[in-house]
C-alpha cells in the first residue's frame, strides 16, 4: 500500500479554486484501495502569518469541516490537526541540525519576502523545515504538491538523504506527485483564484454572499443584445470548470448568438454551484454547527497518526543517541 501525505494549510475557508485544484483531486486519490492516505490541517504554519488565535481556530474548523463534506473518508485515512503531534516539532529540530543555511535562505518562502527582512520571522525561514518533518515524520511515499512547492519538497528529501548519509537508512525518500492536469482556476478579476487577491468564490457561504461574490465576477462592457467572446470572459471560464459537456454547449452558444447578458451568465453560474454543492453546503453547516463531533472527528485521526509518529521519532531518536 502507497502512503500519501497533504497537508492542508488553515489560513481560511476552503474556495472554489482550492475545491477544484486540490481537495477533488487528493480524494480521487484516497479513494484508491492501493493508497493510504494522510490529510493534515497545518495550523502550525498557519502561526507565521495568523496571529489572532480565535481565527486561526475558526479556519482549522472550517478546513477539516470542507474536506469531510467534500467527500474525504475519515475513517479509512487520518485526517489530523498538525499541532496535535508534538512529534512533529520535535523532529523539526533534529532536521533544522542537518539543514544548510543557503538551502534555506534560497527557498521561495523565503526569497519572497526578503527584500523586507523585518517581516520575516524565523518561522517562515525554517517552513521547509517543518514541512519536511511533516512529510518525514510518516514514512510518506508520494506528496502531491503544486509547483510552487516543488522546491520544498526537494529539500525534504535533500534534508533526508542527508541524514541517511550520517546515520544509516532512517527515512524513507519520498517523491513528488504534479498533477498536470489541474487547471490554473480564475477568480472573479480574471487572475488566479487566491484569497491574496480577495477573487474567490466561497460555495460554502450563505447564497446572499455567495451571489455577492458570482455578481462581482469582472466582465467588458458589452450590452444585453452584443455577441460575446465566451473564451474571454471570466464567468465562463469559471463555470465551465464545473458544468457538463451539455451546459457549456448551450452557454457558449448563448454568448455567440447575442441576447444573453452576463448578469444571465452569473445567475446561471450561482444556480449551478447551489444545484452542485447543495449536498456539500449542507453537511458543511451541519459540522460547523456540531463542533463537538468535528473535534471527535480529529481527535480520532490524531490517535491514529500519533503511533506512526511515535515509531518514526523513536527511529531517530536512536540512530542519534538519544
Amino acid at each position: 500500500m502507497t502512503r500519501i501525505l497533504t497537508g492542508i494549510q488553515s489560513s481560511g475557508k476552503p474556495h472554489l479554486g482550492n475545491i477544484l485544484g486540490a481537495i477533488k483531486p487528493s480524494i480521487e486519490l484516497s479513494k484508491n484501495s492501493k493508497n493510504e492516505s494522510l490529510f493534515f490541517i497545518a495550523d502550525l504554519h498557519s502561526l507565521i502569518n495568523i496571529k489572532d488565535s480565535k481565527l486561526r481556530k475558526e479556519n482549522t474548523l472550517a478546513v477539516a469541516a470542507s474536506w469531510i463534506a467534500m467527500g474525504f473518508d475519515h475513517d479509512k485515512n487520518y485526517f489530523y490537526r498538525q499541532s496535535k503531534i508534538k512529534e512533529v516539532c520535535e523532529l523539526a529540530w533534529y532536521l533544522n541540525c542537518f539543514t544548510p543555511y543557503p538551502m534555506l535562505s534560497n527557498s521561495h518562502s523565503f526569497k519572497d519576502k526578503s527584500d523586507n527582512l523585518s517581516d520575516v520571522n524565523s518561522g517562515l525561514f525554517t517552513y521547509p523545515v517543518l514541512m519536511a518533518a511533516d512529510i518525514l515524520l510518516y514514512d510518506s511515499e508520494i506528496v502531491p504538491v503544486g509547483k510552487d512547492q516543488k522546491q520544498h519538497l526537494e529539500i525534504t528529501r535533500d534534508i533526508a538523504k542527508s541524514f541517511n548519509h550520517n546515520y544509516g537508512e532512517t527515512f524513507i525518500i519520498p517523491e513528488s506527485k504534479i498533477d498536470k492536469k489541474v487547471q490554473t482556476i480564475p477568480g472573479t478579476d480574471g487572475r488566479k483564484m487566491s484569497k491574496t487577491y480577495e477573487n474567490t468564490i466561497d460555495v460554502f457561504a450563505d447564497e446572499k454572499y455567495l451571489k455577492k461574490q458570482i455578481m462581482s465576477i469582472v466582465t467588458d462592457s458589452k450590452g444585453l443584445d452584443d455577441k460575446k467572446n465566451p473564451d474571454t470572459c471570466n464567468v465562463f471560464n469559471i463555470f465551465k470548470l464545473i458544468a457538463s459537456e451539455v451546459e457549456v454547449k448551450e452557454m457558449k452558444k448563448k454568448y455567440n448568438e447575442g441576447g444573453y447578458g452576463y448578469g444571465h451568465a452569473k445567475n446561471h453560474l450561482l444556480t449551478l454551484i447551489l444545484e452542485l454543492y447543495r449536498d456539500e453546503r449542507k453537511l458543511y453547516s451541519e459540522l460547523l454547527n456540531n463542533q463537538d463531533h468535528l473535534y471527535e472527528i480529529l481527535e480520532k485521526g490524531e490517535k491514529k497518526a500519533k503511533v506512526i509518529a511515535g515509531e518514526v521519532l523513536d527511529r531517530v531518536k536512536n540512530k542519534l543517541g538519544y
